[in-house]
């Protein structure tokens, strides 16, 4: 019934993908995931060491016999990567996906690798280079999302259809999507799936995430997300907050990466969403937060989007 190019390409029930997320996106909620029919992904460059990677791979495969992917974060200031995808290479990884910068480099590493790749875009133009690069498919994130995003401001809505107009390969939809409603729209702009970020993070099985993180992703609203880091050229949506004023307020003055490092990194991020320091640090949303009213297990969301879907699709066949 849910048989699309992506799930087909996956071997997923369910064409769900759980996003890369940063520090939150371990074995529990990756293994949740694809127990629940979708494709769980670890996140490779939040973990310190190739060892960790090994070790988080295998805890994955002891709860799951279902596909699930790695997902590497290659941004601006990343640390070297190649180390950590031999990992994954000599794990036999099913599925990696790049986020946040070039996957040419990767992908060289890929070669004459068995896997399936996928590339995280936000504009035509990246979702078009990823194809002609050997991408198998595109998941392509609108404004709505929560994170690191594209810079030219582009919804959801009018991207997913660019892109899927642009190129052969299956186009997954993100941004802003968070149940039944999405999943649907996201088929009807020309999509063949949907990855969420924001939405898992608000589960049980998102065990990294403090209890006060998830609490506040289910009270704010969809109006108390604002965009970070425009001025380094590497625009992302977070919750508003106190913290984050004193980030714009940096960038307002003129303030680049050497002014903004100590105000947005790794650790003053986890600062918030490990240990629930609201004013200490800052947290990744995205607007779909204004759709989020519980803290449900994943096997409980996908059963309830995909009633909510099932019965669009009712309505859609009268």
């Amino acid at each position: 019934m849910w048989k699309t190019r992506v799930s087909e390409l996956l071997n997923i029930r369910y064409p769900i993908i759980q996003g890369g997320l940063a520090y939150l996106a371990y074995s529990d909620l990756a293994a949740a995931v694809s127990n629940a029919g979708g494709l769980g992904q670890i996140t490779a460059m939040s973990l310190e060491s190739p060892d960790k990677l090994r070790e988080e791979i295998r805890k994955v495969r002891d709860k799951t016999e279902n596909p699930f992917g790695v997902n590497f974060a290659i941004g601006q200031h990343g640390r070297p990567f190649q180390h950590m995808v031999e990992v994954a290479i000599e794990e036999e990884v099913p599925v990696i996906s790049v986020t946040g910068g070039n996957p040419a480099p990767l992908f060289e590493q890929l070669k004459n690798v068995k896997v399936k790749k996928l590339v995280l875009v936000a504009s035509k133009r990246q979702a078009v280079k990823a194809e002609e690069l050997g991408a198998d498919a595109v998941m392509v994130v609108g404004q709505e999302g929560g994170g690191h995003l594209g810079k030219d401001d582009v919804g959801t809505f009018v991207l997913v259809p660019q892109v899927v107009d642009a190129v052969s390969i299956p186009v997954i939809a993100s941004g802003g999507i968070g149940d039944g409603r999405g999943l649907m729209a996201a088929f009807a702009l020309g999509a063949e799936g949907v990855e969420m970020g924001t939405r898992f993070i608000a589960t049980k099985e998102c065990t990294h995430a403090h209890p006060i993180y998830k609490e506040t992703l289910v009270n704010l609203s969809e109006t108390d997300t604002i965009v970070i880091k425009r001025s380094i050229g590497a625009p992302a949506r977070a919750l508003h907050t106190e913290w984050t004023d004193k980030i714009i307020d940096v960038e307002g003055s003129g303030g680049k990466y050497e002014q903004l490092k100590d105000l947005i990194s790794g650790e003053v991020n986890k600062k918030f969403i490990h240990d629930g320091k609201i004013s200490e640090g800052f947290a990744w949303a995205g607007q779909i937060i204004g759709r989020i009213h519980d803290i449900p297990t994943v096997d409980e969301l996908f059963s309830r989007m995909l009633k909510e879907a099932d019965e669009i699709r009712t309505k859609w066949s009268c």
